[in-house]
């Protein structure tokens, strides 16, 4: 497993934290997201090999309201 964070624009609210939250949490092989409002990020724990960053990147930036960087 790996814990990394990446930033995301866009998140405003409670609600858009868990939108962030629950899109990364549906892909296989990740464990955990956390999104952190004031800091404009979300710390993802993911295996490797089931998942990349540019598959969680594009689950977040195809809600259409937010972007995730790598």
């Amino acid at each position: 497993m790996i814990k990394k964070t990446f930033g995301v624009t866009g998140m405003k609210c409670v609600n858009c934290k868990a939108r962030v939250e629950g899109a990364l949490k549906e892909l296989p092989g990740v464990d955990e997201a956390i999104a952190n409002l004031e800091e404009g990020n979300v710390t993802v724990d993911y295996n490797e090999a089931q998942v990349t960053p540019q598959a969680m990147k594009d689950a977040v930036d195809d809600l259409g309201r937010f972007e995730m960087t790598l």
